[in-house]
């Protein structure tokens, strides 16, 4: 199901620097970028995949487990979540995951790459794919039920490769998947976006800000930077942001560099200088006082955690 796709440390040297990529690669003959199996299959098939020790790599895949039995660990950015039955685990291309062993976790497991979905679909899922959405899933216990026997239908649909034609085999198993992820995106965790969303123009606006958020954050500290890029002003930029998300431009930005900051303390294992500079702050001082304030720890501390726990 996945490919070790390894990228060198900024140094260019060896060692423990950067997450291991890890790419898409369902088995021969699956088409379409989307696999489905259960987490007990997937830990008996993957008997080399990094979880023995445990340690964090990187997917350019999202992957969705809901489970059924038992509990699972996971570590997604650098934190352990614990999901239990009738939760589900979520996981976007580009987070740092680490994964536990299964113990006697159950349930269905469904990975694919974010160009499966229809594209009329982003602003209708945009609350689920964010980066700040949340990792474990709750959904409401009178939907429980049925997202449990759609996942299930999934699974069912995706091993008939072989009796249905494959363009319709294609349709049905994305068709499920999005019904799935339309169902999850309105779980109760996942923050409700605002009616304004139903403006093509915000919606498609703020889908254009993350795109650019990806592509420039490094470098693209201030909200004006990115009303400027995408031609408009920021208070029209700000509008579609919150309509989207309930939050400023600004603090999607910090958000977003904060993440990347804890991503590279963590998993990269640089030091605070380095990810200072990587994120276009002048000073480290400045990049310490950023850290410190929305986490409570300074870049150093955060690191031997990081360090101690294995993450």
């Amino acid at each position: 199901m996945m490919v070790d796709k390894r990228h060198p440390s900024p140094s260019g040297q060896a060692g423990p620097a950067a997450a291991p990529l890890y790419g898409f690669q369902p088995p021969v003959g699956t088409p379409y970028g989307l696999e489905v199996s259960t987490v007990e299959d997937f830990f008996a098939q993957h008997a080399d995949w990094p979880w023995n020790p445990p340690r964090p790599v990187r997917a350019t895949f999202h992957y969705l487990i809901a489970v059924t039995e038992g509990e699972l660990r996971h570590d997604v950015d650098h934190l352990t979540r614990t999901v239990a039955p009738g939760q589900w685990l979520w996981v976007r291309a580009g987070h740092v995951l680490c994964w536990h062993p299964p113990g006697t976790a159950r349930g269905p497991f469904i990975l694919f790459e974010p160009d499966v979905l229809r594209p009329d679909l982003t602003s209708l899922l945009a609350p689920l794919t964010a980066h700040e959405a949340p990792a474990v899933l709750s959904p409401h216990p009178n939907d429980a039920a049925s997202l449990q026997q759609t996942a299930l239908q999934l699974l069912d649909e995706h091993r008939a490769l072989g009796r249905r034609p494959l363009d319709l085999y294609h349709a049905l198993r994305r068709s499920l998947l999005e019904s799935l992820l339309l169902r999850l995106a309105n779980s109760q965790d996942i923050a409700p976006v605002g009616t304004a969303t139903a403006d093509t123009g915000r919606a498609d606006r703020y889908r254009r800000f993350l795109d650019a958020l990806e592509l420039h954050f490094r470098e693209l500290p201030q909200a004006a930077d990115y009303a400027e890029l995408l031609g408009c002003s920021v208070r029209t930029l700000s509008r579609a942001a919150r309509d989207a998300t309930g939050k400023g431009v600004r603090e999607l930005i910090d958000e977003r560099r904060l993440l990347e900051a804890r991503r590279l303390l963590g998993g990269a294992r640089w030091d605070a200088r380095a990810v200072a500079v990587h994120l276009g702050f002048t000073d480290p001082a400045n990049f310490g006082r950023f850290f410190r304030d929305r986490t409570g720890l300074t870049p150093a501390a955060f690191a031997a955690g990081a360090v101690r726990t294995g993450a």
